[in-house]
């Protein structure tokens, strides 16, 4: 282990953005232009780099138990933290699209007048934050990130946000406080139990540790797991968001200025998911499977968040659908989409804890799982013919080539959601700048006044509903189909959802572009202001429309990546 922090590429990539928000934010008054040029310039940088990492965990994928750009040195030998960073091609992946998105939202930025060095600072300063979370392999450095990530988008918010902009930063701010603060406690609880915060040490020592029953702190051992779960558990759910915890996230998007909003829905959400399949899932293999009783009722965890999945996917829709504010109604959208994602982690969680049972002879759980009654009361040699008798090693590994699809669907999806959310969300702000309204019920039959943005819309728009041929079809596609063996009733349940998608996305264009010609936006759109998308929109958009397309032909362009990160998480 080095001594002093190195200047290796993940950790250069990482302070860049932040080395880079101080330059910008001396930057004097009445050179706005160059603060802003200059925050574009160094956010270009990061995504050629982000690229770079991306492509080359591609080319070279790291093998089980190794990490790519992997770098160690002393941080805090008190409490055995060090910063240890490393990349696999989850993190590629969630790497790739923050550096392809953050430049897209400083561009957007270009139209903010007030307080240009702060707001363009305080972009970078969450890039910092967000690339810390994906490269870190030391617990405390991903809190450290993790609440990093949280302060700019409070301020962009709070200073740059609509009317009800206070009320929405401080909801966001203390709702993921909450969950911060279960978090940190869980870390705790889990660093100092096995000595170490780093990452690939917590993930190897914990699960096994105290396997066959002991006492931590003078409380049972499951006691102990189960409520260090919760606290990771609420905290990215909170993140992604899922229902029943979305409620800061409509505020919060309808009232950030445009490129916040681009940035929140692209990536902060995804900070939930990454944490779920990073830390959540394989640091308690045991405890999402295990069975529980409530009363008379038998549960485990994963079902809990595969409900959790299908109601933000029915739920999420019918809210967009009731929207009149299109923002508001992108948002709700981001819950609907999200919940597919959670549906794969749930299915993920659910396999994870299957083969981590079968690695560890653990034919109790492996009963539990595949239903065989009365198993509590078994022998060891009972159990192992029973569970080979109902959920024999075939039929194992074909629900593990199912999660595998479902969790590759997942990921697929976070990336493809940072896509069009992000998209949509541009469009959004493109008519509210112009019009400075966001009423759907004021506009109407507004496509011959703006044709390209009205091609744009319905594109982006299709992306999103998951038209098949963009790429928003591939990604809950394999989802649906990975997760329909394990949660039939979930996966039924969630067509309703897929269902309203299409009305609400309909509803938007219709509301937006159909219908007879609006004469008091036609008079607006001659005598004061074009309701027309800007070039410099078009030039944020354009990449992003060209991956959505690219991505619905041809996803293995980064399926593959992701794939690689699949097999190493469940094995084969």
């Amino acid at each position: 282990m080095n001594d002093v922090l190195p200047l290796d590429f993940l950790t250069t990539m990482t302070l860049l953005p932040i080395v880079g928000a101080a330059v910008v934010f001396i930057i004097p008054r009445g050179r706005e232009r160059l603060a802003r040029w200059t925050a574009l310039i160094i956010s270009l940088v990061v995504m050629v780099m982000a690229i770079g990492v991306f492509y080359d965990v591609q080319a070279n994928p790291p093998g089980a138990g190794e990490w790519a750009f992997e770098a160690q040195a002393e941080w805090f030998p008190q409490i055995n933290a060090s910063w240890h960073v490393g990349v696999d091609g989850l993190s590629a992946t969630m790497i790739l699209l923050t550096g392809l998105l953050v430049p897209l939202a400083i561009l957007i930025s270009f139209e903010i007048k007030d307080r240009v060095q702060t707001h363009m600072a305080l972009f970078l300063f969450l890039e910092t934050g967000l690339l810390g979370v994906f490269v870190a392999l030391d617990m405390m450095i991903f809190f450290v990130f993790w609440e990093i990530g949280l302060v700019p988008m409070y301020f962009l918010i709070y200073l740059w946000g609509g009317e009800n902009r206070r009320y929405a930063a401080n909801k966001f701010f203390l709702y993921t406080m909450a969950g911060s603060l279960g978090l940190l406690l869980a870390t705790q609880l889990v660093g100092l139990t096995v000595e170490s915060f780093d990452i690939p040490v917590m993930l190897d020592m914990w699960p096994r540790y105290l396997m066959r029953g002991g006492e931590i702190l003078g409380v049972d051992v499951s006691i102990v797991k189960y409520y260090a779960l919760l606290g990771f558990t609420i905290a990215f759910l909170i993140k992604i968001p899922a229902w029943p915890f979305h409620t800061w996230l409509p505020d919060a998007h309808t009232e950030a200025p445009t490129a916040g909003s681009m940035l929140l829905a692209g990536v902060l959400l995804k900070l939930g998911a990454y944490g779920f399949l990073r830390l959540a899932i394989p640091l308690f293999p045991k405890e999402w499977i295990i069975e529980r009783q409530l009363f008379s009722l038998s549960y485990n965890l994963v079902d809990i968040l595969g409900f959790l999945a299908m109601a933000g996917i029915v739920l999420g829709a019918l809210g967009a659908w009731g929207q009149n504010d299109f923002k508001r109604l992108v948002a709700y959208s981001s819950v609907n989409h999200m919940g597919f994602v959670v549906l794969g982690l749930a299915v993920a969680a659910l396999m994870y804890g299957t083969v981590w049972a079968e690695a560890n002879n653990q034919y109790g759980l492996l009963a539990g799982v595949a239903g065989v009654d009365g198993y509590q009361d078994m022998t060891s040699t009972q159990l192992t013919d029973a569970v080979e008798l109902v959920y024999p090693a075939e039929l194992r590994e074909s629900d593990r080539q199912d999660a595998r699809v479902a969790l590759n669907g997942a990921v697929l999806q976070m990336f493809n959601h940072g896509l069009s959310s992000a998209g949509m969300f541009l469009l959004a702000g493109a008519i509210y700048h112009k019009a400075h309204t966001r009423d759907l019920r004021r506009f109407g039959g507004l496509w011959p006044l703006v044709p390209v943005y009205g091609a744009a819309l319905i594109f982006v728009s299709m992306a999103s509903l998951g038209l098949p041929g963009l790429n928003g079809f591939v990604g809950e596609f394999l989802v649906v189909s990975g997760s329909f063996k394990a949660y039939p009733v979930y996966v039924l349940l969630s067509m309703a959802g897929l269902l309203v998608t299409g009305i609400y996305i309909l509803k938007g264009i219709q509301k937006l572009l159909h219908g007879p010609l609006n004469e008091e936006w036609a008079e607006y759109h001659r005598t004061q202001h074009s309701l027309e998308i800007e070039r410099r929109e078009v030039i944020a958009l354009a990449p992003l429309m060209a991956l959505m397309l690219i991505t619905g032909l041809y996803p293995n362009w980064v399926l593959g990546v992701i794939n690689d990160s699949v097999m190493r998480f469940l094995g084969g």
